[in-house]
């Protein structure tokens, strides 16, 4: 994943979360603050759903897609391989199920979604430390921004 990319799509969470922490963050929490900022949309758009208040619910739902979307662009397909491909695809499915929640009023399919989401971001979460460390070490000489994990 391009630091740069991932600097970029936190900017889709930014506005909800107080900036401070993000510019310190590293890649991996960048991706964490983007998944609990996906959950946190989704959710807060299943209680305007409930309430029936149509034009926050497609408001938040929309701000999820963007997140999503996100974590979809900062996806180094050349360094994650086959996992940032079935990611790309299992991102590009919960963006059209999120268009779907909205126009059928559905809260079952954000439910489906979050579920996704937990899975993906537990699975996140469970990366070994000395696996996050090793992932932050420059590949070569001039090259900080770049770092080769996956979101």
């Amino acid at each position: 994943m391009s630091y740069k990319n991932t600097r970029g799509a936190i900017g889709q969470y930014a506005s909800v979360k107080n900036a401070a922490g993000i510019e310190e963050a590293s890649p991996h929490r960048l991706i964490q603050m983007l998944m609990e900022g996906a959950l946190e949309k989704i959710a807060q758009a299943k209680g305007f759903m409930e309430g029936g208040d149509i034009p926050n619910k497609g408001r938040h739902i929309s701000w999820a897609i963007s997140i999503i979307d996100g974590l979809r662009i900062s996806l180094d397909k050349d360094a994650g391989g086959d996992i940032a491909e079935n990611l790309d695809s299992l991102y590009e499915y919960m963006t059209r199920r999120l268009v779907e929640a909205n126009l059928r009023n559905d809260k079952s399919i954000l439910e489906e979604v979050s579920g996704l989401i937990i899975e993906i971001k537990s699975a996140w979460d469970a990366i070994p430390e000395d696996v996050r460390k090793q992932a932050r070490q420059p590949v070569e000489e001039g090259a900080q921004d770049k770092v080769s994990v996956i979101g």
